[in-house]
């Protein structure tokens, strides 16, 4: 458990005074390294599709500490106590990031908890952008002062997801624990239209949300996109990104009808979620017979602070550790056991290139007819419209 400075343990969770920013601000611009972030390579990206089924994406928890107080979630403040905090040391982290490059993993993750608290952030998205990897960070957004934005674009990091929790300032403010943070958001997304960066709000699908009023709402926060994540009340693995609440507390039916709503906000804000990837979870509602396979495990992982690689937050135990992890450990089951959007809405998209994949090696070892097959299959069709669907937010990354 690394070492983490007074003032990131004793951040509170309101916004900062102004002319503490102001001051941070001026720091800022007496210049730093800048890194760019990495460009795909379409050689690479052919490599990998052929060979390992596309590029990877790995979601990395650099630690359980959070400064927000969400009713969702169990890494909020008052329910682990920072004498429980874990961060990944500095170094295990950039030993991890090269270990992924080597696996194929090409884009990362950062997540926590709140990754803005872990004291070597900066040093992180740098490695990654580095080492060619695409670093996107997930953020309540509590801590996002423009220095600290600048700094991370300058280290290279690719786009922001920041989570909104309802439809108005008050709701998701009281939420959070965070006041003042909606203008803290609108701020962040100004300089991030500045910087030419792509920010994309995430809204847990909770009974705090009123889907009518939501576009208004972003739109009035400086966001042109929104990701869905969808409710989890249990996880076995170490990640605390669920609660028992009756917040995410939904019959078949409530859940259903709350997907529906989903599909049908498509018409006027444009919804990441792929349409075929909601249906599918409407499916999985019901009960009934998944069509896609999640490829978390394959293509997909999570890390967490102690650097134990799991392939997905819906397993009892982990793959191994990062330092143990080779192709050997890859697991490709046609799992479909879960519906965290995260993996099971990527997995829909990266479809496409995992039936490249399976055509390739199919005809190198001289069969061409399952070569063939792999190419046809119904999903097959399917990740292409989802990835059509899609394209314009993918093209940003």
């Amino acid at each position: 458990m690394s070492e983490v400075s007074s003032a990131t343990l004793a951040a509170t969770p309101g916004v900062a005074r102004e002319n503490q920013d102001e001051d941070e601000e001026r720091s800022y611009q007496a210049g730093g390294k800048k890194t760019k972030s990495p460009r795909s390579n379409p050689l690479d990206v052919l490599s990998l599709v052929f060979q390992q089924g596309g590029p990877g994406f790995c979601q990395f928890a650099l630690s359980n500490a959070c400064n927000a107080n969400c009713g969702f979630c169990n890494f909020a403040r008052d329910t682990l106590p920072k004498e429980e905090w874990e961060f990944v040391e500095r170094q295990g982290a950039l030993d991890a990031i090269d270990i992924l490059h080597k696996q194929g993993i090409r884009y990362l993750v950062l997540t926590g908890g709140e990754p803005t608290l872990h004291p070597n952030l900066v040093d992180i998205v740098r490695h990654g952008a580095e080492s060619g990897i695409k670093v996107l960070l997930v953020s309540n957004a509590g801590l996002l002062k423009p220095h600290k934005i600048h700094e991370l674009i300058d280290a290279g990091l690719s786009s922001f997801i920041i989570s909104i929790d309802a439809a108005n300032v008050t709701d998701h403010e009281e939420n959070r624990g965070l006041p003042g943070v909606c203008e803290r958001i609108r701020t962040a997304n100004e300089i991030f239209a500045e910087r030419n960066i792509k920010a994309t709000a995430s809204v847990t699908m909770s009974r705090l949300v009123d889907y009518d009023a939501l576009p208004e709402f972003l739109a009035s926060l400086g966001f042109s996109s929104v990701v869905f994540s969808y409710p989890l009340k249990y996880l076995p693995s170490f990640f605390l990104g669920y609660r028992d609440s009756h917040l995410v507390d939904y019959t078949a039916d409530e859940l259903e009808a709350a997907y529906e709503k989903v599909k049908q906000l498509k018409k006027r804000f444009h919804v990441v979620n792929p349409l075929l990837s909601l249906e599918e979870m409407q499916r999985f509602v019901r009960k009934e017979e998944q069509k896609y396979e999640c490829l978390a495990g394959f293509r997909y992982f999570f890390l967490d602070w102690q650097l134990m690689l799991w392939r997905c937050h819906h397993w009892e135990e982990p793959m191994c550790s990062i330092y143990d992890f080779d192709e050997t450990k890859l697991i490709r089951d046609g799992c479909t056991r879960c519906m965290i959007n995260c993996y099971r809405d990527s997995s829909l998209m990266q479809g496409v290139a995992v039936s490249m994949h399976d055509a390739y090696q199919a005809v190198r070892k001289g069969n061409i007819v399952e070569g063939a097959k792999a190419l046809g299959r119904k999903s097959t069709i399917d990740s292409i419209r989802a990835v059509a669907e899609e394209f314009s937010w993918i093209k940003k990354f």
